[in-house]
């Protein structure tokens, strides 16, 4: 399961794309690896190797965010908490670089101390191949979370509520994942299995995160009738399948 964020389109957000003209478009060779970092506390730092898979060069900017959330959601802010070093950097095709991603600041610590946690952008920078006279070349970013985990902890876990509210409308149903624990959530793969046996997939892909101390909502794509049998729910929770205990609103039995 992938932990990044990768995207294509016409404008930032996370991604970023440069519409040069229309009748062709040109794919990018740009990889990155791994795809998330954990740093224990005793960690100064670790780190990602950009390559280039592609026939043209690439260029490709670093940079480091704090990421919480909030009642709105994922928000990142710029940090000093963690670097990257070098912030910039240019791959012939078939070269690799490798980034450090660098501790800065002293890991989380003092009773009742969580991970931090980042988000690591590699965007590349659009470059007009020298063949390339018309068409629509894509640019790529990718965002990949990073954990800093709190001085004295072996390992940080999360301690997750659910929930699931039947939406004024009657035809969407909200689930809500709060998270009381000292490490973060990952979710994925989210199904429905009815008291007959018979599954509904409802997000077969990564559904988000929650991180330490955070509540995050997702509007289910599932209608209301097919929870009022009963029944529970699958996800995968870090990476293990788990069939959490959620709290239905009455009116969604």
């Amino acid at each position: 399961m992938l932990n990044i964020w990768l995207r294509r389109v016409a404008r930032p957000a996370l991604v970023s794309a440069l519409l040069l003209s229309s009748s062709l478009a040109v794919a990018s060779g740009l990889q990155v690896s791994p795809t998330s970092l954990s740093l224990q506390a005793r960690e100064s730092a670790s780190g990602l190797t950009l390559s280039n898979s592609g026939n043209d060069m690439i260029r490709a900017q670093v940079r480091v965010y704090q990421w919480l959330q909030d009642e709105k959601g994922d928000q990142i802010t710029p940090s000093r908490g963690l670097l990257a070093s070098p912030p910039m950097i240019e791959l012939k095709p078939g070269e690799k670089q490798l980034i450090r991603i660098i501790r800065a600041k002293a890991p989380p610590q003092g009773s009742g101390a969580v991970e931090d946690a980042y988000r690591v952008l590699v965007n590349e920078l659009p470059i007009k191949p020298a063949n390339q006279t018309t068409g629509l070349q894509f640019a790529l970013s990718y965002s990949l979370p990073v954990f800093v985990q709190p001085v004295g902890v072996a390992k940080t876990s999360p301690q997750l509520q659910w929930s699931t509210h039947l939406q004024p409308d009657s035809k969407e149903i909200k689930l809500r994942v709060s998270n009381t624990g000292n490490g973060h959530a990952q979710l994925a793969g989210l199904s429905f299995v009815n008291t007959a046996g018979d599954n509904t997939n409802i997000n077969p892909g990564l559904l988000g995160y929650v991180l330490p101390g955070a509540t995050m909502n997702w509007t289910l794509k599932i209608s209301p009738s097919a929870l009022t049998t009963g029944g529970k729910f699958k996800v995968m929770l870090n990476g293990t399948q788990t069939t959490p205990n959620v709290t239905m609103d009455t009116a969604t039995r």
